[in-house]
């Protein structure tokens, strides 16, 4: 069973930087394509932030676009999402999800909480 698995959230200041991670378990991310991240506000919907397809340029919601980085790193299996110049409105959960190119379904991590203080 696919399992990905999220890493790095925790609580920063405003204009801070956090590094996410999200790592498929027994399987290669070779796998999947592609790789987004979305996040989910207390009290709002899930919200999709960005995608970074296997080939190809990213995208980036125009909230995140110039602040956040999406990337891969096939060496290590991991996907990363960098994060600078965070503010409040940017606390939120963060997930990971993939699209397995095996069986065609969307892949969900288990989110990991990212919190911004002023």
């Amino acid at each position: 069973q696919v399992q990905l698995v999220e890493s790095g959230g925790g609580l920063v200041q405003v204009g801070g930087s956090l590094r996410l991670s999200c790592k498929p378990s027994g399987s290669s991310i070779f796998s999947f394509d592609p790789i987004s991240w979305y996040r989910q506000a207390p009290g709002k919907e899930r919200e999709w932030v960005a995608t970074s397809p296997r080939y190809g340029s990213r995208n980036y919601a125009d909230s995140v676009k110039g602040r956040f980085t999406a990337s891969r790193d096939n060496a290590k299996n991991m996907v990363y999402l960098q994060m600078n110049s965070l503010n409040p409105e940017d606390t939120a959960v963060y997930y990971c999800n993939a699209k397995s190119v095996n069986d065609g379904l969307n892949y969900w991590g288990q989110g990991t909480q990212v919190t911004v203080s002023s």
